[in-house]
């Protein structure tokens, strides 16, 4: 997996944040983890593919159930991203360097960080290739390997990164390029996209928009921008309270939503910008753009495309409520790179993990897996500077909130949240593996038990 497609973009939480296990108490110093670059044996008990947010954290959980010396971790890149605070980055709210740690400094103190990149999976013989034909055999593997970005699937791109008025938030390598446009920006159309794949954090594409906007009415520019959002979805957000709050915030920034219009070409060098029309096949729009925003096209990683462990489409086949693979039992999946049908965020890996780690505890006791994850994901869905709608939902699109208050308002409270504390829940517990997800005090006090 790429450095920059470490983690997810949404991060926060459920019922009971602060409830956070007894284990936080306990947790062990920065340990700064080196490792060589090839495997340094051919067999572990537990082998982990990717160090992003689903990989660290259950290789955490992993090496206090079997040891350090009997967990590894397969991931090439030098650097850890903590990737929601790129909404930030992008608005100018925070700093690049504030989302970035070395990998070595997130590993688990002992566990073997094997710098290589997955190149094949043979569950049938219960190994890995690696690169320079490296074979690793496991007996229980967990996959985490996360999603791939896909610029080169837009004509243009990613060369026309090259030019100014352009950027993404989607990237450690365009993220600042975002800022940059939009304090360079005069007058004319800034633009919005979301494309016609699965992405990470559906909330992201819009809370750029939303913080352009307070930026441009912060410096007097706003009244010479017309800001257009231009999705291939139908809705503004798949989850109904949450969409009708945003649809109130549109209205009233006079912000445009154009549905069904698929990013297919950026003309950088004349700010240009095609969309297809989903509901008209064949016909496409041009728009000359002052400010360009682009949601990459997204997909599994390609080692996962056509490999026995995974669907139709190129996401691991796990079962939605144990997270246990559908064929292969002593494999598992987490995160984005699984076909769990709910939103790919750090928030639902955080669930994830607490269900992954009981699953796995039984399975290597012979036993049934009895957790059950119901598909748990949150965004928190920035619409200014000091401004947030938590959006907290299951895998039937339900609301499931943390707050006994109506999340779909705009709350400053919920700013500080996503901006300070869930940095710091993410480096010091979800990644060390101490924090699951919060305790379901929701669920208690609806049986009574409060």
């Amino acid at each position: 997996m790429s450095a920059i497609g470490a983690v997810s973009s949404c991060f926060c939480l459920r019922p009971g944040v602060w409830l956070l296990k007894p284990g936080m108490q306990k947790m062990s110093s920065f340990g700064f983890h080196t490792a060589a670059r090839c495997a340094a044996k051919d067999y572990y008990e537990v082998l982990v593919l990717g160090g992003g947010a689903g990989g660290i954290s259950m290789s955490a959980r992993m090496k206090r159930k079997v040891g350090a010396a009997n967990v590894a971790v397969v991931e090439p890149s030098k650097t850890h991203y903590y990737q929601p605070l790129w909404t930030l980055v992008g608005g100018g709210a925070k700093q690049l360097a504030a989302s970035a740690r070395p990998m070595g400094s997130v590993m688990p103190k002992g566990v073997e960080w094997i710098k290589s990149q997955v190149t094949a999976l043979d569950p049938d013989k219960n190994c890995v290739w690696l690169e320079n034909d490296v074979k690793v055999s496991y007996k229980y593997l967990i996959i985490a390997l996360g999603i791939s970005l896909h610029y080169e699937k837009i004509k243009g791109l990613p060369e026309g990164f090259n030019h100014p008025k352009i950027g993404s938030n989607y990237s450690a390598q365009t993220v600042e390029k975002t800022w940059k446009a939009l304090q360079d920006f005069k007058e004319g159309n800034a633009i919005f996209t979301f494309p016609n794949t699965p992405v990470k954090c559906a909330g992201a594409p819009q809370k750029i928009m939303y913080l352009s906007d307070a930026y441009l009415r912060k410096t007097g520019k706003r009244s010479k921008a017309n800001i257009m959002f231009n999705t291939s979805l139908g809705v503004i957000f798949a989850v109904k309270k949450y969409a009708d709050a945003l649809l109130e915030v549109v209205k009233e920034r006079n912000l445009a939503v154009n549905y069904k219009r698929n990013l297919i070409e950026v003309r950088a060098d004349k700010q240009e910008a095609v969309f297809e029309n989903l509901d008209k096949p064949g016909v496409t729009e041009v728009h000359q753009y002052e400010m360009l925003h682009v949601t990459p096209p997204m997909g599994p990683p390609a080692v996962l495309i056509n490999s026995p462990v995974s669907d139709e489409n190129g996401w691991v086949d796990v079962d939605k409520e144990t997270l246990q693979h559908k064929k292969y039992p002593n494999i598992f999946g987490i995160g984005d790179c699984t076909n769990l049908p709910t939103s790919k965020t750090a928030a639902a890996v955080a669930a994830q993990s607490g269900v992954l780690d009981k699953t796995i505890s039984l399975v290597m006791k012979n036993k049934l897996p009895v957790k059950k994850y119901d598909g748990y994901t949150s965004c928190p869905l920035v619409t200014g500077y000091n401004k947030v709608i938590l959006a907290e939902f299951d895998y039937n699109a339900q609301p499931l909130e943390t707050f006994p208050i109506d999340q779909s308002k705009e709350r400053t409270t919920m700013y500080h949240m996503k901006a300070d504390m869930m940095p710091l829940l993410y480096w010091n517990a979800l990644l060390k593996g101490y924090w699951g997800g919060p305790a379901p005090v929701r669920k208690l006090m609806h049986l009574g038990l409060k």
